[in-house]
């Protein structure tokens, strides 16, 4: 079964460039292309794609208004483009659901590599710039917030012992494999894990996981 894909972006060579990279692929589809985020919308709700990838900085609707929706109302993942490695708005992204960003002058292998690790459940954690990322709005948002620690850290009371532990070391930036090694267990065992971590938590995902492990203080910025 071929990955759905919908490419948004206000530049038309950039999206067509994409998008002939990715039909390229004997597994993507690209279903439909967008100008701006109220097309992509629109474009997500009629063709149901598994990831939509979507420019931040658009005219009318941004990329940050149409990522809220899309993950508001579909299980269709999102990743966002970005010309900026350190974009403000990429901290809003994660927030809003997004599974990660790409740089706009991403490789195509990386950008092909990508669609496929979002499409099977998977965000886009491993580029350590991604961590420093999250750690950083996480570290902010605490302090503008002020959020007593043990408050947070109460968030984690329904995870098992072994499962708080997954959450940290996704927070690492461990794959499953890794994470599995380091348990001595199956992959199928900590998928099972991690699973019982998003579901107990209810996020979204491997990215909102990993803001969750900063936001508790289960992992402290700076530290690995």
């Amino acid at each position: 079964m071929s990955i759905r894909v919908v490419v948004a972006d206000d530049q038309e060579l950039v999206r067509s460039g994409f998008a002939m990279i990715l039909e390229a692929q004997p597994d993507i589809e690209v279903v439909a292309e967008a100008g701006d985020g109220s097309q992509a919308v629109r474009a997500v709700a009629q063709h149901t794609p598994d990831v939509l990838l979507l420019d931040i900085r658009m005219p009318g609707m941004d990329g940050l208004e149409a990522a809220r929706l899309v993950c508001a109302q579909s299980g269709c993942r999102v990743v966002m483009l970005t010309t900026f490695d350190l974009d403000e708005y990429v901290y809003e992204a994660l927030y809003a659901g997004a599974s990660g960003f790409l740089l706009k002058d991403v490789r195509r292998d990386d950008l092909v590599h990508a669609v496929r690790v979002v499409a099977a459940g998977d965000s886009l954690l491993a580029p350590s710039v991604t961590r420093r990322l999250v750690a950083d709005i996480v570290s902010r948002r605490r302090t503008a917030a002020q959020e007593s620690p043990a408050a947070a850290r109460d968030r984690l009371a329904v995870l098992t012992a072994r499962e708080e532990e997954t959450l940290r070391l996704l927070a690492r930036g461990l794959t499953n494999a890794e994470i599995a090694a380091d348990f001595v267990v199956s992959d199928h065992t900590v998928k099972t894990h991690v699973s019982n971590v998003l579901s107990k938590l209810g996020l979204r995902d491997r990215v909102q996981a990993v803001i969750c492990a900063y936001e508790t203080g289960l992992v402290v910025p700076g530290t690995d």
